[in-house]
């Protein structure tokens, strides 16, 4: 074995291995892991056998096979952004929401309190 592909093994290997832990860890969502997993699990792959780099390229109608491994780095940058673009839309969402609670809890809280400060003026 060469050394690049015992680095890209280990490369992917390690990839696993980090959102593994940081899952365990409580680090990171399960919900958000999944990409990751998936990603680390196809560099895994086509890191230990260039023959189904080849194969895969081949079948898509790609000629120079590492171009599939950007091609796939560029899809999984697209996927991750998009999911963190439907996550942060409803954390906005989501904000917004707690936003106004918080303004009508606020302001009856405010009202309470004037109602007590006018009851104890009255009572004099």
């Amino acid at each position: 074995m060469d050394l690049l592909k015992i680095l890209a093994i280990a490369g992917s290997g390690a990839v696993l291995v980090v959102v593994v832990e940081l899952i365990r860890r409580g680090r990171l969502k399960e919900r958000y892991s999944l990409l990751w997993l998936l990603a680390g699990g196809v560099l895994l792959v086509f890191s230990s056998s260039r023959d189904i780099l080849g194969y895969v390229s081949r079948l898509l109608g790609i000629y120079y096979p590492p171009s599939l491994l950007f091609l796939l780095a560029f899809l999984f940058l697209l996927l991750i952004t998009l999911h963190f673009s439907v996550v942060i839309s409803g954390l906005s969402e989501k904000n917004k929401q707690l936003a106004q609670e918080l303004a009508l809890l606020r302001q009856e809280m405010h009202e309470a309190v004037q109602r007590a400060e006018h009851k104890q003026d009255a009572r004099g």
